[in-house]
């Protein structure tokens, strides 16, 4: 028997703490035992039920999960390894990591960088392997730390305050959007050289504005992502991996066709291994592990129904770390 988070939806949704009959795993060639997991923004949409993130009955959530592989059937991986893993569709089709047990498979996994304890793999978890992708993408693109100013949105999200860390210490002008204005000190002590209230992005504007952004994180999408698309300078990039403001994009075309800006879908669900592998080995040399140690909430399995309905309700900034096992 193992502790999980498990959801359910018969009559009515459930999310509640069970023990778990071992014999109920799903298939997969690696088993492993989680010592931490995380509470990534699609973690609470799935267990406050506010989203069909879910699409296999019953669930036990935890997109995320690091520790060590107790057996395995995959070429790859042996017992004693340390694992990390995100994303692959765990937690919504596949049983997840806010476990002490999971049964995944060993394509899914990345070697833990030897930088990180499972702790600190999951302080980054999926939010901070997305900033990571996201600010790959501007690289990428060509959009160096001299080139101007870069947009941060939902700055004291996961997402956000490990991008500002990652941009500030590689030398970017990082300019954070939140709408928690008493977050200042935290945001500049990331890395932020300046704060702009959310509300300059989050309504209905213009469609081709004043240029001031040489690229964009964002993790927000709706009117926000719009806005900084028009905002946005000639041959800038705007990375865009969310949409905790709404799906849409009512934006046009001028951007693009005027001032050739690149508009880079992020996705950290499906990226292929060397991708993922990429992103974790970047983090271990450019994420400053005592900023990373200034977002971290530590709760325990039993409060994580309890911090998924804060982070629902815009009450939690920084990283969720979940501990599970030893």
């Amino acid at each position: 028997m193992f502790k999980a988070l498990v959801l359910e939806k018969a009559d009515s949704f459930t999310a509640s703490i069970q023990s778990v009959d071992e014999g109920r795993l799903p298939a997969g060639d690696v088993t492993v035992a989680v010592s931490h997991s995380t509470l990534n923004y699609k973690d609470g949409l799935a267990i406050c039920n506010k989203s069909p993130v879910v699409r296999s009955w019953p669930m036990v959530a935890g997109i995320d999960g690091a520790g060590t592989v107790l057996e395995s059937s995959h070429p790859n991986w042996q017992a004693g390894d340390r694992f990390v893993h995100n994303g692959w569709g765990v937690g919504e089709t596949h049983w997840g990591c806010l476990a002490e047990k999971a049964r995944l498979k060993g394509d899914w996994l990345v070697k833990l960088p030897a930088a990180f304890t499972p702790r600190q793999a999951m302080a980054i978890g999926t939010a901070g392997y997305t900033a990571m992708l996201c600010v790959l993408a501007l690289e990428d693109h060509g959009v160096k730390p001299g080139a101007g100013e870069i947009l941060v949105t939902g700055a004291t999200g996961g997402v956000g305050s490990v991008a500002i860390a990652l941009l500030g210490k590689l030398g970017y002008t990082v300019v954070a959007a939140t709408g928690k204005a008493s977050e200042e000190a935290y945001l500049k002590a990331l890395g932020a050289t300046a704060i702009v209230d959310r509300a300059e992005l989050s309504a209905a504007g213009k469609p081709f504005q004043k240029e001031r952004w040489a690229g964009v994180v964002d993790a927000v999408g709706s009117h926000t992502l719009a806005n900084a698309l028009a905002q946005t300078r000639y041959g800038g990039v705007v990375a865009a991996c969310g949409l905790a403001q709404g799906m849409d994009l009512p934006t046009t075309v001028m951007p693009f066709i005027l001032r050739g800006v690149t508009l880079a879908g992020v996705d950290s669900v499906m990226a292929p291994l060397a991708k993922r592998q990429r992103a974790w080995d970047r983090l271990a040399t450019d994420l400053d592990l005592a900023l990373l140690e200034s977002m971290i909430d530590d709760v325990p399995l039993e409060q994580a129904m309890a911090k998924a309905q804060q982070l629902m309700d815009g009450k939690v900034r920084g990283r969720v770390v979940v501990q599970i096992g030893a």
